[in-house]
């Protein structure tokens, strides 16, 4: 008898329990936007602001799923008429099929579909890609490190990725609670059963229970069926610290150039000695991030950017040409709630970040439309008259721009 390899076994769930679930018909009132993979983000972080969307755009998004990021990215890709191509990858059928309905009900006609795996990219002859997105996906290999070499390997000179993988210090009590459902309920039982079996140790769960104590896991109460069997009873499961990301992502030759949310891996955020933040900030960024991680202690996820390029790929504000552009957000809204000394306020799983904005802030923000540029930006508050000098106006709108860069609301643009 042949017993099923861990890969058909990953296939087997996602066919029975697509994941996360979806219905094409919403196509209709809303498009479902993340990170990673949103076009602006890719643009900020892997092309300096500088992708011109007039040429030939290809982008793969590895273990597709039931498409959240393969809708996105190739919906905005069409809002920019950009002649790109998005290949969708995934071992699952079921999968598949959600995906595709969601783009016929689009009318999206960018989408190239394959059934298939990851770990055969190198063999595939599917061409060479601008950007390639894997979400969710290196964790549930048996070899994450093969994985990320696979798509390394179809990834152009000056590309980049897109990744999330599960972060291991916020995942705290899910590997003891696997553990435990491996016994109580084996692969052996009926699916249906095996669900049945984790609500019901869930419930019974003591207080002093590490996943029952962890306030910040909820896929399984979110997600449904298919939400709690991903995150409980998945047969291929593991998860990541920063170093560990790092590690992967060199031996693969790739760089990590932004994890996000930015305030989320900056140690200051959590520590209020300023001593101590002082000397933290000054590391590179992984060593950096791994500090803020470990202070954190709740990162349940890591999404990160990663270039092959051998050059700087974030774009940067100290250039006047810079083009400010709010991502998912609307500058009238969000500079009517940015009164003068009110302090921007974000909940990161638990932990209360507050920052002070520069007086400013509600004025530069009114006037962010996409197309100006901070230059512009400056001669248009002049207009209005009681413009300080441009200095303090740069020095107001850099402040700004990294508090809002932070929490993922604020990136940058340049005219292509």
């Amino acid at each position: 008898m042949t017993l099923p390899s861990p890969m058909d076994e990953v296939r087997a769930q996602y066919e029975a329990l697509p994941y996360p679930p979806r219905d094409p018909r919403d196509e209709a009132i809303r498009l479902i936007t993340g990170t990673p993979s949103h076009i602006l983000e890719i643009n900020h972080y892997l092309y300096s602001g500088r992708l011109n969307f007039m040429r030939p755009f290809r982008a793969l998004v590895a273990g597709g799923g039931t498409g959240d990021a393969c809708i996105m990215l190739a919906q905005q890709l069409v809002d920019r008429r950009c002649p790109g191509e998005v290949v969708y990858l995934d071992i699952s059928t079921a999968s598949r099929q959600i995906c595709e309905a969601r783009a016929k009900a689009r009318g999206l006609r960018n989408i190239n579909f394959i059934t298939g795996s990851l770990l055969d990219l190198p063999s595939m002859a599917i061409g060479q890609f601008d950007y390639i997105d894997c979400t969710g996906v290196l964790h549930h290999l048996p070899d994450p490190a093969a994985g990320m070499r696979a798509l390394a390997s179809v990834l152009n000179p000056d590309g980049g990725m897109g990744v999330m993988l599960y972060g291991e210090y916020g995942r705290s009590g899910v590997y003891p609670l696997q553990e435990l459902l491996r016994t109580l309920a084996p692969p052996s039982m009926a699916l249906e059963d095996r669900i049945a079996m984790s609500k019901r140790l869930i419930r019974f769960l003591p207080t002093t229970n590490l996943f029952r104590r962890n306030p910040y896991l909820n896929d399984h109460v979110t997600g449904g069926d298919a939400g709690l069997y991903d995150l409980l009873l998945h047969s291929c499961d593991r998860a990541f610290t920063v170093p560990d990301i790092g590690a992967m992502a060199q031996q693969s030759g790739l760089r990590v150039v932004a994890f996000l949310e930015p305030v989320r891996y900056e140690p200051a955020t959590y520590m209020s000695d300023p001593i101590i933040a002082r000397q933290a900030s000054s590391l590179p960024l992984v060593e950096r991030a791994a500090f803020a991680e470990r202070l954190a202690g709740n990162l349940r996820t890591h999404v990160f950017y990663a270039t092959r390029a051998g050059f700087d790929t974030v774009a940067r504000p100290e250039d006047t040409s810079a083009i400010p552009v709010l991502r998912e957000m609307d500058a009238q809204k969000l500079a009517a709630g940015l009164q003068p000394g009110t302090p921007l306020i974000a909940n990161l799983d638990g932990f209360p970040w507050r920052a002070q904005l520069p007086s400013l802030a509600p004025r530069i923000v009114s006037q962010i439309d996409g197309r100006k540029t901070v230059a512009e930006i400056y001669t248009a508050l002049g207009a209005q008259g009681g413009l300080p000098q441009w200095e303090d106006f740069y020095t107001q709108f850099e402040d700004l721009y990294v508090k809002l860069n932070g929490v993922n609301h604020l990136l940058l643009r340049f005219r292509t």
